[in-house]
């Protein structure tokens, strides 16, 4: 498929060869129009496909496309039920994947295996304490869920990898050699090829939470989809916060704290510091999907700029039309005393989310506290890491201030 800025590049040679033949006109004018339309409607169609991507969500990347449909078919309720030791539960099919995901997890649970894949491609909202769940009148389709941040990073188009195990090293190209014009018999330069590879390693991130014995008894669907997405909730959100500032030390490295990722003081404005973070990722040759991420404070900055005319001069202006989004997952005190906001620009394509599938959680049905209201307490524990495939594709204005 042909690159939008290829396209571009040709329209261009196209449009500087109709100036260059508009006097005289003839034939060379009217090939260098026609090519000229034709590239403008590839153009519209190419934006078109490369904005509809950039919404895409990330794309797991995984093994065995079999086992991924079973998985997803695993019942979180009926699996923490049989753990729990209730009465009637049929919960065989997940106590038999169970040994499949310690296989792939490289070690056994401490109690069971919740798969990642059983959580994806479902509404990422709910929370909340599962006592509340029971009412007299019981209405799960009406369930009210706690206000929380929305997980980003997936739907700005990380690369996501699934199903992992051990280590994972992803190779990159570092160094190739450059080619040279020469005179005739004069010889080339030589040079090496060089590679490095980006790592991930498993770091954990986990939660205690009590449950009542009677949500998890529930057959209804509904109940199965909450405590899907209560799971699939927290988890996206600790690792989307992670994968914009994590420290590294216990946690992954975030895209603000990877060194070697280009970095854009404040200029003069929000609309210039956009358009030179655009120009530095135009340098250094960072394509696919590139887009604005920062805080609600910037964008409601972006909205109080004015024209000539004093009217609003518009977000989609203010960040050149780039694809933007705003999240509380950005923080706001890169420099606390300064009030300063984050803002990155990149191709987000470029940050990898490594997930190790399994989600360990252990039941214990006899924590006192728990056991004197008749609940469940439970300790989940997720896998994940992050990295950032080439640093350069991302810009981070060294700080937004916000009144």
């Amino acid at each position: 498929m042909t690159k939008l800025n290829e396209l571009l590049e040709r329209r261009a040679a196209a449009l500087d060869t109709m100036r260059a033949n508009e006097e005289s006109g003839g034939e060379a004018f009217d090939k260098a129009k026609g090519e000229f339309d034709t590239l403008t409607i590839q153009i519209e169609r190419a934006k078109l496909i490369d904005n509809a991507e950039r919404q895409e969500r990330g794309r797991p990347i995984s093994g065995d496309g079999h086992l991924e449909t079973e998985l997803r078919q695993f019942s979180v309720r009926r699996a923490i039920a049989g753990a729990a030791g209730m009465e009637g539960v049929d919960w065989g099919r997940e106590r038999e994947m169970q040994a499949e995901l310690a296989k792939r997890a490289g070690r056994a649970p401490q109690g069971i295996f919740i798969p990642t894949e059983a959580l994806e491609s479902r509404a990422t909202v709910a929370s909340g304490n599962g006592a509340a769940l029971v009412p007299v009148d019981h209405r799960p389709e009406l369930y009210i869920s706690a206000l929380a941040a929305q997980s980003v990073v997936r739907a700005m188009g990380a690369t996501v990898l699934t199903g992992l195990s051990g280590d994972l090293d992803v190779p990159k190209e570092g160094a190739s050699p450059q080619p040279g014009w020469k005179a005739e018999n004069t010889p080339f330069d030589s040079g090496d090829a060089s590679f490095a590879s980006v790592g991930l390693k498993p770091k954990h991130c986990g939660a205690i939470t009590e449950w009542s014995r009677n949500m998890i008894q529930q057959s209804s669907p509904e109940i199965e989809g909450l405590l899907r997405n209560m799971m699939a909730r927290n988890i996206a959100l600790a690792v989307d916060k992670a994968a914009i500032n994590g420290n590294g030390a216990n946690e992954p490295t975030g895209i603000l704290n990877t060194v070697g990722i280009q970095t854009q003081a404040y200029a003069t404005s929000l609309l210039h510091t956009a358009a030179e973070m655009i120009a530095k990722a135009d340098i250094a040759n960072v394509m696919a999907k590139r887009a604005f991420l920062s805080t609600p404070g910037v964008r409601k900055l972006a909205m109080q700029v004015l024209d000539g005319q004093q009217r609003p001069l518009g977000v989609d202006t203010i960040f050149h039309k780039e694809p933007v989004s705003f999240s509380n997952q950005v923080p706001t005190n890169l420099n606390p005393t300064a009030n300063k906001h984050g803002l990155i620009y990149g191709d987000w394509s470029e940050l990898l989310i490594g997930v190790w599938s399994e989600i360990d959680i252990l039941i214990n049905p006899y924590e006192s506290a728990a056991y004197a209201r008749g609940n469940i307490s439970m300790r989940a524990i997720a896998t994940a890491d992050t990295a950032c495939r080439h640093p350069e594709a991302f810009v981070s204005a060294t700080g937004v201030a916000v009144a």
